[in-house]
């Protein structure tokens, strides 16, 4: 019976053959070869290596570079993240509320999701020639009279968090919003009515029916913006020097393994027990926001 059924359906076999070979060889095997990696002490000028044990992450645990580059991920990902999913949750119910009756929603939908599809290094040039000491913003504060002189903005570790905090929210806001407003629109409006005839308030029913009913997706978007935010690289490594300056301000863990990878020897070893560190932490907390975000039975 059970050959016969597969043999039925080999068409679905075939079309699902690509993804699966497709998972094995850029999904699984590059998080398997990491974590061989990891314990040893291989490097990129040398085709032999030694099993070496857990030395690499000792080395990486009294490595203060390594402590500074996963506070500032944190850091760096929740101060944008806050603000991403506040703006965005007001965002949408301001636009799927039928009593503001607000127009366009479509073009300003678009004109908030139009950032996302910019590609992360033409931001972080852009970004880096607006705030260079003789660019645009410095132009026009002096000619303003707001400064004496040019500052070196990208030189200030506040200003470089910032910035980088800006930029990961500018990016991103609009696709959070966009699913949040797909989310409350799928909520029946029957149940918003049935709560106004009992006396509900836009409090109340937003805390008892939006943001239950939103659970799913909020679970969604806190997990792919972990992962985003643990895997940040292209905007801060390009922003200033590619070495998270100034002051190591805004190394974060994948910068840091960059800078492990292509030093002189190359240690391949060392950069892949932080990549395996970085999986490790994203892994516990997004089985974290499961755990907490999960339907409970009453």
């Amino acid at each position: 019976m059970r050959i016969s059924k597969i043999s039925r359906n080999y068409y679905g076999y075939f079309f699902i053959t690509p993804f699966i070979l497709g998972f094995l060889l850029f999904g699984l095997y590059p998080v398997i070869n990491t974590v061989t990696l990891s314990f040893t002490n291989a490097t990129l000028m040398s085709s032999k290596y030694d099993f070496i044990g857990i030395r690499n992450f000792q080395r990486l645990f009294s490595d203060d570079f390594f402590w500074t580059a996963v506070k500032n991920t944190w850091l760096l990902w929740i101060c944008n993240f806050v603000p991403q999913i506040g703006i965005a949750m007001l965002l949408s119910f301001w636009f799927t509320d039928v009593r503001l009756k607000i127009r366009g929603v479509g073009v300003w939908r678009t004109l908030f999701f139009l950032p996302n599809l910019l590609m992360p290094a033409a931001v972080a040039s852009l970004y880096f020639s607006l705030f260079s000491f003789y660019g645009p913003v410095n132009q026009l504060l002096v000619r303003m009279g707001a400064m004496h002189e040019a500052f070196q903005f990208l030189s200030n570790e506040t200003v470089a968090r910032s910035l980088v905090v800006f930029i990961q929210w500018w990016t991103w806001f609009g696709q959070t919003t966009i699913i949040i407003m797909a989310g409350m629109t799928a909520i029946p409006v029957q149940l918003y009515e049935a709560a106004m005839v009992d006396g509900a308030s836009g409090g109340q029913m937003f805390a008892r029916i939006t943001l239950p009913l939103l659970k799913p997706i909020l679970v969604y978007i806190f997990v792919t913006s972990l992962v985003g935010g643990m895997q940040m690289f292209d905007i801060p490594f390009l922003l200033t020097d590619g070495r998270g300056s100034p002051s190591s301000s805004i190394l974060t863990n994948n910068v840091l393994m960059y800078m492990r990878f292509s030093n002189a020897q190359g240690t391949i070893g060392t950069a892949s027990a932080v990549g395996v560190m970085v999986f490790l932490m994203t892994s516990v907390c997004a089985l974290a926001i499961f755990y907490i975000l999960r339907e409970r039975n009453n």
